[in-house]
């Protein structure tokens, strides 16, 4: 793999035209590099004069090929036999721009949220700080200053094939079933994740769920091992005056942000007075409604039986109401939810329930 600050020196395929990849063009048009391609089997009028004639010629002479997050090499098995050549839209980041400070936050559950957490402490500490990735804002359409902290929400996709960052915090926040039909096994999936800390040096840090921790080390990692504990967080929980943060489903976010903040010496004060102000985002354990006795609660972006389970452990007398189709080897066991009178509304022919 070639690897050069001279980025006009170089050859690229952009494939896939959703959201990363038009900001790839832009970037390109931006930086002022011109040999490109493009590609998109959907999206054929878009970019039409980079749009790549010999599709298979271009895979084949190209020095890099940037996929788009959603296209898995599972189904498109043409791309296979190029998997050392593809990069993504967070790799142009690191090999571009040298002057900010990155916190990557991965897992399968919990991201965005803790993202959100860390850029709030961080905002309000008054830090130069931006917020991007699979979150919902391109990663490239940044606008970085110098000594920005940038806040990176990274999806297995982006980190399947991402081969050239190195956060200076790295979070490993849970890994359970998901998105396995993109990446053929669960082993495949587990490895995209730990791809997060493979460029890491000996002063970066990485938080890691205590659950990884023999993985970590076998792995012999350079960075600094950090492992967040719910109990410290819990020991000064109730101080938090905030009631989207009490719920226990936020739990495990609010640890890894606790860590971190000791690492940026943040004051436990000052870190309780900022998470007061703190609002949750849409759809993730979101009250939109009391009424009488009831409280209407919107959870829509759990989208896998595991993150649905939080939800319920954190609740009593629930009227569950969901449907669409279960992902693969994604299973309901509600074994370890204590009893709580939950009754469900589900579409029986397209849910499996255990």
């Amino acid at each position: 793999m070639l690897l050069t600050s001279n980025f006009k020196e170089l050859s690229f395929l952009v494939y896939g035209l959703g959201l990363s990849g038009q900001s790839v063009v832009k970037f390109f048009e931006k930086k002022n590099i011109k040999n490109y391609k493009v590609w998109d089997d959907k999206k054929k009028n878009l970019f039409r004069n980079k749009r790549t004639k010999n599709l298979n010629k271009t895979l084949l002479n190209v020095d890099y090929i940037i996929l788009s997050p959603g296209i898995s090499l599972v189904k498109e098995k043409n791309l296979i036999r190029f998997k050392k050549k593809i990069i993504t839209d967070i790799d142009l980041l690191y090999l571009t721009n040298k002057n900010f400070k990155s916190i990557v936050v991965t897992g399968t559950n919990g991201k965005s949220t803790t993202c959100k957490l860390i850029t709030h402490l961080l905002k309000k500490k008054k830090f130069k700080v931006l917020l991007g990735g699979n979150i919902g804002t391109p990663i490239l359409d940044l606008k970085i200053k110098k000594n920005s902290y940038i806040v990176i929400e990274a999806s297995s996709f982006q980190l399947s094939h991402s081969k050239f960052i190195y956060p200076d915090y790295a979070f490993l926040l849970n890994i359970t079933n998901d998105h396995l039909d993109w990446h053929g096994n669960k082993q495949n999936y587990i490895n995209s994740k730990f791809k997060i800390f493979q460029n890491q040096k000996k002063h970066h840090f990485a938080l890691v769920n205590s659950k990884f921790i023999k993985s970590f080390k076998k792995k012999l990692l350079k960075s600094k091992l950090v492992v967040p504990e719910i109990k410290n967080y819990k020991r000064i929980k109730h101080k938090i005056k905030n009631q989207y943060l009490q719920a226990t489903i936020n739990d495990e976010n609010m640890s890894f942000v606790h860590a971190f903040s000791k690492l940026l010496k943040i004051s436990e004060k000052y870190f309780i007075q900022t998470l007061n102000s703190f609002v949750g985002l849409p759809h993730r354990y979101e009250i939109f409604l009391k009424r009488k006795n009831a409280v209407f609660i919107n959870d829509s972006k759990a989208t896998s039986f595991i993150s649905t389970k939080h939800a319920l452990a954190n609740s009593e007398n629930i009227y569950w109401i969901l449907g669409g189709q279960a992902k693969k080897n994604d299973k309901i066991i509600l074994s370890g939810v204590k009893k709580k009178n939950h009754k469900m509304l589900f579409n029986r022919e397209r849910i499996r329930f255990l």
